[in-house]
């Protein structure tokens, strides 16, 4: 078969989509590590405004205290961390008790308020919060995430920038041990996600990332204010096109932050990418179909499954591994994760992010947070007839 006739068959047509796959994944690593390098220049701003840190918590999720623990340890001259809960009985307040035993000197207040206000339980609980914050400039962090004690100086120096109301950070996936689900997971985030969504910004995307919305009391209160995001499952994205829509910026902070990867099965994986896949594709239907491209060894090897006797499909095959390990082995080093498996996951990784794609074509159904709900567009959150809640 000639090359020219190779390329017009289905299986070139999958080769041709898995190279720009590995194009797509080398230019995201490259932009990745300009990042790296600018993230060394510290800020060391004259002056630095007081921050509240809002914290919502929910239950005793792996590594809780060590994140926890980075927010107290800032180099940062005055702040205050609110945390929150909905239940008297949630694990977390024992470990807000000991970071206060730990750090008597640090402002923490811990509200504990079971009222809610809409599905989004986790705004529900920032609205029962937001009363205890003393500052203008408020800082609103996931509960698995984890900083390095410059984190609030570049935040704080992205949102003094002129025309930025909102500053939000990239984040990687932090495994909460070496098991192989968690690897996976961590896999999704450093090698899909985060080339993704370095292209993305480059070519001009401002996305609000929910590992930091940083913003001005004023700001949040022209929005809104939370209740404006109680509806939404996509909390984030839905802050940042409010912000748009007042033609204020989204600026990225010269840091980087860490989740916890802390899915003890492969169920809990599968489950939680879902539910992040059906909300992607609620918001953003064509740019989820886009993403596709982000799976180059998928691609592949629909290639040798459509031509499995021709050789030129697996060294297609080879090549375009090798290229995706070589990305993966440098956005691993960047990201300090030192494991080799990942490397050797990555075709696996790739099936298993397809079949998520398909199933969050085929549904609206998501489980969150003791919750099962349905996903309208704009991400709009519904309880179904009969929820679903969790006891803690």
């Amino acid at each position: 078969m000639s090359a020219l006739h190779a390329l017009a068959s289905p299986a070139g047509a999958a080769a041709l989509i898995a190279v720009a796959g590995c194009v797509q994944a080398s230019l995201g690593t490259a932009l990745m590590s300009r990042f790296r390098w600018r993230e060394r220049r510290v800020p060391m701003a004259p002056t630095l405004p007081p921050v509240t840190v809002l914290k919502p918590l929910h239950g005793d999720e792996p590594l809780l205290e060590e994140a926890l623990e980075s927010f107290c340890t800032q180099d940062y001259p005055r702040m205050q961390i609110v945390f929150g809960v909905q239940d008297a009985g949630d694990p977390a307040i024992a470990i807000v008790r000991r970071l206060r035993e730990r750090h008597p000197g640090l402002e923490i207040d811990l509200v504990v308020d079971p009222a809610g206000h809409g599905v989004n339980r986790k705004i529900g609980n920032l609205i029962n919060m937001l009363p205890k914050a003393r500052h203008d400039i408020l800082i609103i962090s996931d509960s698995d995430i984890h900083v390095a004690p410059d984190y609030l100086r570049h935040v704080v120096d992205a949102l003094s920038r002129p025309g930025v109301g909102l500053v939000t950070t990239l984040y990687a996936g932090l495994p909460a041990t070496r098991s192989l689900p968690r690897l996976l997971a961590a896999c999704q985030i450093n090698h899909n996600f985060l080339p993704g969504v370095m292209l993305s910004r480059y070519l001009g995307r401002q996305d609000c990332l929910g590992a930091t919305m940083a913003l001005r009391r004023e700001m949040l209160d022209a929005v809104g204010g939370l209740q404006a995001l109680a509806p939404h499952i996509a909390d984030d994205a839905m802050l940042g096109r409010l912000v748009r829509e007042r033609r204020q910026h989204i600026a990225i902070a010269s840091c980087m932050t860490w989740t916890t990867v802390g899915e003890a099965s492969f169920g809990d994986v599968l489950t939680h990418e879902l539910r992040w896949g059906r909300t992607v594709k609620t918001l953003e239907p064509a740019g989820y179909a886009a993403s596709a491209v982000q799976l180059p060894l998928f691609w592949a090897a629909v290639a040798v499954l459509c031509q499995p006797h021709a050789r030129w499909t697996w060294a297609v095959f080879l090549a375009v591994w090798a290229a995706r390990a070589i990305c993966a082995f440098f956005m691993d080093r960047m990201l300090a994760q030192r494991s080799m498996v990942p490397l050797l996951l990555l075709p696996v990784r790739d099936w298993l992010s397809a079949a998520i794609m398909a199933g969050s074509v085929t549904g609206s159904r998501v489980a969150w947070r003791g919750q099962t709900m349905h996903l309208a567009p704009h991400s709009v959150i519904t309880p179904p007839s009969r929820p679903v809640v969790r006891s803690d």
